[in-house]
């Protein structure tokens, strides 16, 4: 079988390594102090336009907003620095990340992705670029058989590791080398880890993609997404794109994911330790089925967080069955007192939700339970509240909810929510 390309490409060489750690470049890198009034806090730019001192001579590096904007450029400074790249570009949603990215191919093309993805980008996969002439192939081993299914088109493969909703894992390093060899990029969605957690570039990925909206930003009230990368070539294409398409976050919004991020190693440190103090008591509970948890021994794929994760850190993600069925897993979500039950996941505030009825909901019943998306699946984001506060508000509401799903009970729920 020919190469899908004329050569097969090489891991695009990394940035220079830092001199500062993550802590120190959340908080300053893509924040120069104000040289008019020395603000250490960088002013909101509101402008969509840029006075020029001649035609086709801007003032400064700014023309349009759209185009450029100096909150975004400073956002996209500092994501660049926290994963270790040469470029990041941002975008008004992590929906539009993808759509940029998938757009950048040709017709005719086509795409090697894991099969649990997130709802969205399953739905962009399947009903958005099959339109435009890309088609996608999904995988759930695809370490071991993502070399079965590349073809002379394959011009990408999507990963996400963790996996939405299931927390699996995947070897960057294993997928890129096959992926590499036939001339392939590979794209990493890291939005359940965050920088801080996992830097995919560093294992062999060409492009990271995030939805800001969630651990980024952080505080759930911004929707946004960035892409990052080393290549200068990538750069070419995507920027274009990006420009030409248009689909950018505001300069407030990326004034606000910019603020959230200078915390964002607090946050997911505070984050995983509280979703491995839920999850040991969710494992050690006999009305839970199984739980999904990267920072448990018990994981399948524990093996790949030790290599891949900051100090093999599992992140603030995780989902587990709940005995009862589909019943006892929304009555879970109805008891929690501290939970919110609500899509997202990533903000300072606790929130579960069922990926079957919700995130999930798109993706037909056979092909989620094929990777484990069941309908007793409770999906948990862990907030930065503390973690016995936590804990004991996930016990109490399991097991509210399977004993009254035993018992048939259909209502009489006084939730919070």
């Amino acid at each position: 079988m020919t190469a899908s390309n004329d050569q097969p490409i090489t891991t695009p060489p990394r940035a220079p390594s830092p001199v500062h750690g993550f802590g120190t470049l959340a908080v300053h890198a893509g924040s120069p102090h104000d040289p008019a009034t020395g603000a250490v806090i960088e002013a909101i730019s509101l402008s969509t336009t840029f006075a020029q001192t001649a035609v086709g001579q801007p003032v400064g590096e700014f023309e349009y907003s759209r185009s450029s904007n100096p909150n975004r450029a400073n956002f996209e400074k500092m994501v660049a620095a926290l994963e270790h790249a040469k470029y990041a570009l941002a975008y008004s949603s992590g929906s539009a990340t993808t759509a940029n990215i998938l757009q950048s191919l040709a017709a005719g093309s086509h795409v090697i992705s894991v099969s649990d993805v997130y709802g969205g980008t399953h739905r962009y996969f399947t009903q958005v670029a099959k339109a435009h002439g890309v088609k996608v192939t999904f995988t759930p081993e695809i370490e071991v058989d993502i070399r079965e299914h590349i073809t002379d088109a394959t011009k990408l493969v999507w990963i996400e590791t963790p996996s939405n909703p299931t927390l699996r894992l995947v070897d960057i390093r294993a997928v890129a080398t096959a992926a590499h060899e036939r001339g392939i990029l590979v794209v990493v969605d890291n939005t359940f880890l965050s920088p801080y957690v996992q830097n995919p570039l560093d294992h062999g990925a060409d492009i990271v993609v995030h939805s800001v909206t969630k651990y980024i930003n952080g505080h759930s009230d911004v929707v946004m997404g960035v892409a990052a990368f080393n290549s200068d070539e990538l750069y070419t294409r995507l920027s274009f794109l990006q420009n030409a398409i248009g689909a950018v976050p505001s300069a407030f919004d990326s004034w606000l994911a910019h603020r959230g991020a200078k915390t964002l190693h607090l946050r997911a440190r505070e984050a995983t330790t509280n979703a491995t103090a839920i999850a040991h008591a969710l494992e050690a509970s006999p009305l839970v089925i199984s739980v999904n948890y990267p920072g448990l021994d018990s994981h399948p794929h524990r093996a790949i967080a030790l290599k891949q994760h900051r100090n093999g850190m599992g992140g603030g993600m995780l989902s587990f069955r709940i005995q009862g069925g589909h019943a006892a897993a929304e009555k879970f979500c109805q008891y929690t007192k501290i939970f919110t039950l609500a899509e997202s996941l990533g903000g300072v505030e606790s929130l579960c939700e069922i990926p079957s009825s919700m995130t999930h909901a798109g993706i037909p019943k056979a092909q989620r339970e094929a990777v484990g998306v069941f309908d007793d699946l409770v999906r948990i984001s862990c907030g930065v509240e503390d973690a016995e506060d936590l804990k004991a508000d996930v016990l109490q509401a399991l097991e509210r909810a399977v004993a009254d799903a035993a018992n048939g009970v259909t209502n009489g729920v006084n939730g919070t929510h």
